[in-house]
């Protein structure tokens, strides 16, 4: 069985047929999946769904690109992942690609994000393009902080941010560009990457792996993920999906609890 750790359910690409998406994954032999927060303001919908299905989880958090037009605090994070089925805080981060928001902005966005992981003990899902730099700053300054969970979610950064996530005790997943014809590099990093902190996922509907490239992805095709990720770690396809799935109940261990034992 296979997680599909990031998704986005909620988004408009799946208006039209978003149970016929759910059911060609679970066809595929995934056993949940986890869709991920990009505004907080709209976390009513993608808890809604979370709540309507039991093998869909959620997390709760503002992505960077929607960093200056939506500023929260900790404690409302950590309140809102109260919810049972909200298993994470995220996603939060820095993008210098497109710099939606003033860089100041989105580095204390990024910090308030830390900190409701923290208070909460629930994993940070942290994006990162083109900022490694800053992010591994961050990273190591909040750490000595106090200790928080995270996962370097579609890792596409540096080997170096990747040695300091794993230095941190944080998780790496990789997302479909793992299959692209030119990931030669990030292949290597993925073959490094200690076997007990891999994850898997989409990060639909973007970034389809091959041979959907170029198409809407869904949730049903991290299985060529995690197919390419089994060929460079040396693994069968069954052993890979084990281990990924392990590994992701461990990081976002509140999936593993009973709902009404998280509802308490």
């Amino acid at each position: 069985m296979l997680i599909d750790s990031h998704c986005h359910l909620d988004f408009e690409d799946f208006v039209a047929d978003r149970e016929a998406v759910l059911a060609r994954a679970r066809g595929a032999g995934l056993e949940r999946m986890i869709t991920i927060s990009t505004w907080v303001k709209e976390f009513g919908k993608i808890r809604g769904l979370a709540e309507a299905h039991d093998d869909v989880f959620c997390t709760v958090g503002t992505h960077p690109h929607n960093a200056a037009a939506e500023q929260v605090d900790a404690a409302e994070l950590v309140a809102l992942a109260r919810h049972p089925k909200c298993v994470g805080i995220g996603e939060a981060g820095l993008d210098y690609h497109y710099d939606s928001a003033p860089r100041e902005i989105a580095a204390a966005v990024f910090r308030t994000h830390i900190a409701a992981a923290r208070q909460s003990g629930l994993p940070l899902v942290i994006h990162a393009r083109q900022a490694d730099a800053d992010i591994a700053a961050i990273l190591e300054e909040e750490m000595g902080r106090g200790a928080f969970s995270a996962v370097l979610h579609c890792f596409t950064s540096s080997r170096r941010l990747a040695e300091v996530g794993l230095a941190l005790g944080f998780y790496v997943s990789f997302s479909g560009v793992l299959t692209f014809k030119k990931s030669d590099e990030l292949r290597a990093i993925a073959r490094d990457v200690p076997i007990d902190r891999l994850l898997v996922e989409t990060d639909a509907p973007f970034l389809a792996p091959v041979p959907y490239r170029g198409k809407r992805n869904e949730p049903a095709y991290v299985a060529e993920t995690a197919k390419v990720l089994a060929e460079v770690r040396g693994l069968s396809a069954a052993a890979l999906a084990a281990t990924t799935s392990a590994n992701t109940l461990r990081l976002f261990s509140k999936m593993s609890v009973p709902r009404s034992a998280a509802a308490q």
